[in-house]
């Protein structure tokens, strides 16, 4: 029976040098567009990913955009989900254009909300004075979320404009739309973009292709969860979001 790993990347295969337990026997895994390093691998998850690649096929399910999973240096052979599971690669590097053409309905029709969210976002950070803007992420010619950066990198900046400037406009206006916040980054996604259904969507294609099968899902953050339970095993890497919220906290 072959088996099947869904694997975050950032913060799970590996992370920025700011966020290593240890600076010993790092090695690079991802890019920035200019070139220089953005994330690296430790020596436990290279070993983890060895381990994990000999027994079975690990497929990346991340908010990466096509552009920046193409900078991850780690080697990937099956499928491939994108933008919180927007974007669908298949084992020959092509979108799925099937899945493509759901997500741009959905998508599409949900862009004027969250042109009204970042015009909100951007007008309470003029009248505060808050440095950050709100910036919406497209790919494959598609909208997908809004995704806000703390310029100083304080992770306790963002839950203010969470607080209020995002939330206020959810319990008002914004009901089909959910936050999603894990360190530096403040993103709000239409309910419809959920790695989850991405994940469904690949299941049944690789039962299709392959009979019986066994997926286990891998992530750090709490928006990692609902992909990981719908896998017959989740792995949670220790340190992370989802480990605080689920075994460290028992």
């Amino acid at each position: 029976m072959k088996k099947f790993l869904f694997a975050d990347l950032d913060d799970t295969l590996f992370q920025t040098l700011e966020k290593c337990a240890t600076r010993d026997a790092l090695e690079p895994a991802a890019y920035y567009s200019n070139g220089s390093i953005c994330s690296y691998t430790t020596a436990a998850q290279r070993a983890f990913f060895a381990f994990a690649s000999e027994g079975m096929t690990v497929i990346p399910t991340t908010a990466r955009s096509l552009d920046a999973f193409r900078r991850v240096e780690l080697g990937f052979t099956s499928y491939v989900v994108l933008n919180f599971g927007g974007v669908i690669l298949q084992p020959d590097g092509t979108i799925d254009r099937d899945w493509q053409g759901q997500m741009h309905a959905l998508m599409t029709a949900a862009l004027p909300g969250l042109q009204q969210l970042a015009s909100r976002i951007d007008a309470w950070a003029d009248k505060t004075g808050y440095g950050g803007r709100a910036r919406l992420v497209e790919d494959a010619g598609t909208p997908f979320f809004i995704v806000i950066k703390d310029p100083d990198k304080v992770a306790l900046n963002l839950e203010r404009v969470e607080r209020e400037a995002v939330l206020p406009w959810i319990a008002d206006e914004g009901r089909d739309y959910c936050v999603h916040r894990n360190g530096n980054n403040l993103a709000i996604l239409p309910r419809a973009l959920d790695k989850a259904e991405a994940v469904r969507y690949v299941t049944e294609r690789l039962r299709r292709e392959h009979g019986d099968i066994v997926t286990f899902g891998m992530g750090d953050s709490r928006s990692d969860a609902r992909f990981m339970a719908d896998c017959d095993y989740a792995i949670i890497p220790r340190r992370t979001q989802l480990a605080k919220l689920t075994v460290e906290a028992l």
